[in-house]
């Protein structure tokens, strides 16, 4: 498959993925100070049961696309201190990989029943920490040196 291609489709998943994250964290949070209880515990089983049937299919689009790309560059993540491209990539890679563990401690908790409240918020919070990282260590992959 092209490289082009690859990008296009890491580029598209990344899009779902962090506008979700972004939605989650960002609107549906301050939505719970102004809707009921109820009506916010209905909502966020709809928004949640859509998000566990779509997103490990993004996920794995994205993660399988991520790989490919990086192994554009497995030369050059030999020895990964030797540009700031290199580290960079590592960085965000690490960061990816925080993600996945992220995602797939969340989905145990949500198997076991106690993925609610604090441990749900702080979670999300931190995956949305780490995807802001990711996005900027993106961009400035091709925009910084030293």
């Amino acid at each position: 498959m092209p490289y082009y291609v690859i990008l296009v489709l890491h580029l598209l998943c990344a899009f779902v993925f962090v506008g979700t994250v972004f939605f989650e964290v960002l609107v549906l949070h301050s939505v719970r100070r102004s809707v009921s209880p109820d009506a916010m515990d209905e909502v966020e089983r709809a928004i949640g049961d859509r998000a566990r049937r779509l997103m490990p299919w993004v996920l794995a689009l994205l993660y399988a696309a991520g790989i490919a790309l990086a192994w554009q560059y497995r030369a050059l993540l030999v020895h990964p201190l030797r540009s700031a491209f290199g580290v960079l990539l590592c960085i965000k890679i690490a960061l990816a990989i925080s993600v996945f563990a992220h995602f797939g401690f969340a989905m145990r908790l949500g198997r076991h029943g106690r993925l609610r409240g604090r441990t749900s918020r702080r979670l999300h919070l931190s995956v949305f920490v780490h995807v802001v990282a990711i996005v900027l260590m993106a961009k400035a992959l091709f925009h910084v040196a030293w």
